[in-house]
């Protein structure tokens, strides 16, 4: 054997080590489509949660629904009554049918044909739009005794759409097969329309 041939072997490591470019750094250790978790942290802190962009999102809608109010509104005279009116408004893009007591549908959950009776928005949307904007209030400047979204008459409005719109599409007539949840939900209704009438 040629000693030169041995001698090349050994001198490989030692010539490639002396290369700066060959040591790896931790992220050239990870994947392209990973990051590492300190950018992560910071990328997920920077963008708000999807119940903070609804929230903002509503917050916004309502302030335009002032401005455009004839005649306009500021928040500061803004009452339960425009709350109410705010709701009413927001029924004309609602995709819940509710039908009336002269419907031949009324109770039934799946009708088998359409009807002329309204659409409107579903109470447990208006219920949650009520929560996110009552929280939005506050977080702006508003002071919690003077929220017209916790006013008494918006709750007496949201318990009554929940009494009026959720029996009309048929919740109690599957009362035993439905869900725990939805249960819960017709007799927290029930008992707030006993409380409303006293």
């Amino acid at each position: 054997m040629d000693p030169g041939a041995e001698d090349s072997g050994p001198r490989e490591p030692s010539s490639s080590s002396s290369k700066p470019t060959e040591t790896p750094t931790s992220e050239a250790l990870l994947p392209p489509t990973i990051t590492s978790p300190a950018a992560s942290a910071s990328s997920s802190s920077s963008q708000p949660s999807r119940y903070e962009s609804q929230k903002r999102r509503d917050w916004n809608t309502f302030l335009q629904y002032l401005k455009n109010h004839n005649p306009p509104l500021t928040l500061a005279r803004c009452s339960g009554a425009h709350v109410i009116e705010f709701l009413k408004y927001l029924d004309q893009f609602g995709k819940t049918k509710v039908h009336s007591q002269g419907c031949p549908y009324f109770g039934m959950p799946n009708p088998p044909a359409p009807c002329a009776c309204p659409l409107c928005q579903a109470w447990g949307s208006l219920d949650a739009l009520i929560g996110r904007l009552r929280a939005a209030y506050e977080e702006n400047g508003g002071r919690p005794e003077s929220n017209p979204f916790a006013t008494r008459a918006v709750r007496i409005y949201l318990a009554r759409c929940g009494s009026h719109r959720l029996r009309p599409v048929g919740y109690p007539m599957r009362r035993r097969s439905a869900s725990g949840k939805q249960q819960l939900l017709l007799h927290l209704l029930q008992r707030q329309e006993k409380v409303l009438r006293q």
